[in-house]
C-alpha cells in the first residue's frame, strides 16, 4: 500500500497557493496512529502565531490611536509591528526564497512579501501587518476547507483494518493483514473489520457496509459469498477464507484511486493554472507602471502616494481566491461523491458529467437484480428416459458451476448435491451463447444419467450445432438454458430474474437531469430485453448482443458528435464497452476488479438511483466551482479600478484578496454539506 495522503495543520500558516502554477500544495504522510497525537494538537500550534500577530496588532492600534503613550513612536513603534509581522510574514518570506531559488519570481509568495514590505517603507505599519495577518487567516481557513473536503476520503482510509486473526489449526494468531495469503483461513468477531478479501466459511453473518457504500442497511452474507475487505461484522464470529493478498484487496485498489483521484485536473482547473502563470506577471508590471508611468504625466507627483496605490493593487491581484477555490471545490466534490458511494477516478470526470446526455445501461445486474430464479425443469424423456428431473439439474448444475455467470449461480444453487454424481472436466466458454465440456459420473456415484460432451446456452448455441430442439424454447420471453447431450437436446431450465425497485424512478429522475436518452445493451434474448425496457421506461433497447456487438452499438451512438456517453455496467463483459464510452461507470464495482480497473466512476453499490446522485454531485459542483470565479472576477475587477484611482485603501486590498478567497472557500465546502437525494 502507497502511503495516504492527508493534510495536518502545521506548526505556522504555510502558503497552499501558489500563483506561479496554480498547485494546491498537499502534504503526504503516512496515515496511521503515529499522526493522531499530532492531529489533537495541531489546531493550537497551528493558530498560535496568527493570535500572537493579531494581539501585537491590536494593541499597536490601540497605543497609535486610543492610548497615550509617548514611548510608542520612532524604532519603539517600528520594532513592535515587526514582531507582530513576523509569526505569519517570515513562513511566507522563506516560500517566497526558495520560489526565488527555483527561478520563480512571479508568485503569491513574492507579491506578499513586495507588498508589505512597501507598506513598512512608507511608514504604513498597521497595514502591512494586517495584510500578512489576514492573508495568513486565509490559509488557516482554506487548511480547514480542505481537511473538511478530506474528512470522507479520510473515512474510507481509515475503515483499513490493522490486524488479521489467523486461524491455524486450534490456535488463532493475531498478524498483519500483509502476513496473510490467498487460501488462509482468518476469523472476524463481531465488532470487527475485515481484513482482507475472502469467501464466508461460516453459516453466515450481518455486515455494515456503510464505510464502502455509503449504504446504512445491513446486508447478510451467507456461506459461499465474498465478503470485503472493509466491511464491519456486527453479528457473530465468522470464518472466512482469504480469496487476495491484502495489496490486491478491492478495498486497497478503492483507496488507490480515490488517493488519485485529485491528480486528474478538470479543464476548469487547467485552465486556472494556465490563466495564473500569465495573470501574475502581468499583475506585477502593471503595479509597476502604476508607481512609474505617473512621474511623466502627473503634475505635483509624490512617489509614496502612487507606491501606496501600486502596493494596494499587488494586493489586490493575488490570484489566492481563484488558485484555491477552484480545486477545493472539485475536491469537495469528489468527498461529498464518496460519501453518498460513488469514486470519481478524477475532477475532470466530474466535469465531464455535467455534460452527459445519453446514458448506455447493461441489462443483468445493472437494471435488473441479476438474481435468478429456477421457475421450470424440463427434461426431454423422449431421447433420455432414465433421466429425472433431479438428475437433469445435477448433470447441468456439474457443467455450470465453473461460471461466474448468475444464471449459472442460479442453477447450482437449484442442485447443491450436484458434485455427488457427477464431475465436469474441459470446460470452456463461448462467448455471448454458453458452455461446452465433458461430464462424467463422480467417484464411487452411480450416474443419474447420460455422460459425455454437454452443450448449455442459448438456442443459438444449439442451432449452431444443427441439434435440434423443442420449438416452444423459441416462445419463451424468460430466460432459458438449453441443454444438449452428446449431440442431442436433452431439456431445458426456464429462469427469471426482475426490475429492481428503483429503475422507473431512476429513469425519470436522469431525464430531469438533462439526459435526453436512456438506452440498454443486452446480451440477453430481444423479448425479455424489450420487456425489462417497457418496465424501466427506457427508450431504446437492443438484445440479442455479443460483447463486440455492443461495442459496434455504442460505435454508432458516437458518430453522433452532440452526444457524450455514459455506460453503466456491471461486469468484465462490459469492459469494452465501459472503456469506449466517455464516462465508463461501474455498478456494483467494490466486487469487480475488471470494473475498478476500466471505469471512470465506480458505484459502490448496485442501485440505478447512483447514476442520478453522481450527475447531481457533478453539477453542484460545477455551479459552485462557477460562482467562485465571478465572485472573484467581479470584486478584484472592482477593487484594482478603485485602488489604481486611489479610492481604495490596504483595507479594500485585504477583502478583495484575503476576503474574497475567504467567501471562495466557504462557498466550496458548502457542497460537503449538500443533500443528493
Amino acid at each position: 500500500m502507497e502511503k495516504a495522503e492527508h493534510i495536518p495543520a502545521a506548526p505556522a500558516p504555510r502558503p497552499c497557493c501558489d500563483a506561479g502554477d496554480g498547485h494546491v500544495h498537499e502534504e503526504s504522510h503516512d496515515h496511521g496512529h503515529d499522526h493522531d497525537h499530532d492531529r489533537e494538537h495541531s489546531p493550537f500550534r497551528a493558530y498560535l502565531p496568527g493570535g500572537i500577530s493579531l494581539l501585537l496588532l491590536l494593541g499597536g492600534i490601540a497605543m497609535d490611536h486610543y492610548i497615550d503613550t509617548s514611548f510608542f513612536k520612532g524604532p519603539v513603534r517600528l520594532l513592535w509591528y515587526l514582531a507582530a509581522y513576523a509569526p505569519v510574514g517570515l513562513p511566507v518570506l522563506r516560500e517566497a526564497l526558495d520560489a526565488l531559488r527555483k527561478g520563480s519570481f512571479f508568485n503569491e509568495f513574492t507579491l506578499m512579501v513586495l507588498a508589505t514590505s512597501g507598506a513598512f517603507a512608507i511608514g504604513e505599519y498597521p497595514e502591512g501587518v494586517a495584510v500578512m495577518l489576514f492573508y495568513a487567516i486565509g490559509e488557516l481557513f482554506q487548511g480547514a476547507a480542505v481537511r473538511k473536503s478530506k474528512d470522507n476520503i479520510r473515512a474510507l482510509l481509515d475503515v483499513r483494518p490493522a490486524t488479521a486473526s489467523l486461524v491455524s489449526g486450534d490456535t488463532v494468531q493475531v498478524v498483519r493483514p500483509e502476513q496473510v495469503r490467498p487460501g488462509d483461513i482468518i476469523q472476524v468477531k463481531a465488532g470487527e473489520k475485515v481484513p482482507l478479501d475472502g469467501e464466508m466459511l461460516s453459516e453466515g453473518s450481518s455486515f455494515n457496509t456503510s464505510a464502502l457504500t455509503g449504504e446504512s442497511k445491513p446486508k447478510s452474507i451467507y456461506r459461499g459469498e465474498t465478503v470485503l475487505a472493509g466491511m464491519l461484522n456486527i453479528d457473530r464470529v465468522a470464518e472466512l477464507k482469504v480469496t487476495k493478498k491484502f495489496e490486491d484487496s478491492s478495498l486497497a485498489q478503492i483507496l488507490d484511486l480515490v488517493r488519485n483521484a485529485t491528480g486528474r485536473k478538470a479543464r476548469t482547473e487547467l485552465l486556472i493554472r494556465r490563466f495564473a502563470r500569465v495573470y501574475t506577471p502581468v499583475v506585477f508590471f502593471l503595479a509597476l507602471g502604476l508607481v512609474t508611468i505617473p512621474y511623466f504625466f502627473t503634475e505635483g507627483y509624490v512617489f509614496k502616494d502612487w507606491l501606496y496605490r501600486g502596493l494596494v493593487f499587488l494586493v489586490i491581484s493575488c490570484p489566492c481566491a481563484l488558485v484555491i477555490s477552484i480545486p477545493l471545490g472539485y475536491f469537495g466534490g469528489i468527498g461529498a461523491a464518496s460519501r453518498n458511494g460513488i469514486l470519481f477516478k478524477g475532477s475532470n470526470f466530474l466535469d465531464l458529467m455535467t455534460r452527459i446526455n445519453t446514458v448506455v445501461m447493461d441489462k443483468t445486474g445493472t437494471l435488473t437484480r441479476g438474481v435468478f430464479r429456477v421457475q421450470r425443469v424440463e427434461v426431454n424423456t423422449g431421447d433420455f428416459p432414465a433421466l429425472t428431473r433431479d438428475g437433469f439439474l445435477n448433470l447441468l448444475a456439474a457443467l455450470e458451476h465453473k461460471s461466474n455467470h448468475p444464471v449459472a449461480k442460479a442453477i447450482v444453487a437449484e442442485a447443491p448435491g450436484y458434485a455427488r454424481h457427477y464431475r465436469a472436466e474441459d470446460v470452456r466458454e463461448i462467448a455471448g451463447h454458453g458452455l461446452e465440456g465433458r461430464i462424467s459420473a463422480a467417484d464411487n456415484a452411480a450416474p443419474e444419467g447420460p455422460s459425455g460432451h454437454i452443450l448449455a446456452g442459448n438456442t443459438r448455441l444449439l442451432a449452431g450445432r444443427d441439434i435440434a430442439y423443442d420449438p416452444v424454447l423459441d416462445t419463451l420471453v424468460e430466460s432459458v438454458v438449453a441443454v444438449a447431450v452428446n449431440g442431442k437436446y436433452a431439456g431445458y431450465v426456464l429462469l427469471a430474474d426482475e426490475l429492481k425497485a428503483d429503475v422507473p424512478a431512476s429513469v425519470r429522475a436522469m431525464r430531469a437531469q438533462g439526459v435526453t436518452r436512456t438506452v440498454m445493451l443486452s446480451g440477453d434474448k430481444h423479448s425479455i430485453v424489450q420487456k425489462v425496457a417497457a418496465a424501466a421506461g427506457i427508450d431504446i433497447a437492443y438484445g440479442d448482443l455479443l460483447p463486440g456487438q455492443k461495442v459496434s452499438r455504442l460505435e454508432e451512438l458516437k458518430k453522433d458528435r452532440q452526444q457524450v456517453i455514459a455506460f453503466v455496467g456491471d461486469g468484465i463483459n462490459d469492459a469494452p464497452v465501459l472503456a469506449m464510452a466517455d464516462i465508463g461507470m461501474a455498478m456494483g464495482g467494490m466486487g469487480s476488479d475488471a470494473a475498478i480497473e476500466v471505469a471512470d466512476v465506480v458505484l459502490q453499490t448496485d442501485e440505478p438511483s447512483r447514476i442520478v446522485t453522481a450527475i447531481r454531485v457533478a453539477r453542484a459542483t460545477k455551479r459552485i466551482v462557477i460562482q467562485n470565479i465571478v465572485l472573484a472576477f467581479a470584486v478584484k475587477g472592482i477593487v484594482l479600478l478603485l485602488g489604481a484611482g486611489g479610492l481604495a485603501t490596504m483595507w479594500e486590498a485585504v477583502f478583495a484578496d484575503v476576503g474574497v478567497a475567504l467567501l471562495a472557500i466557504l462557498n466550496a465546502v458548502r457542497i460537503q454539506h449538500m443533500s443528493f437525494d
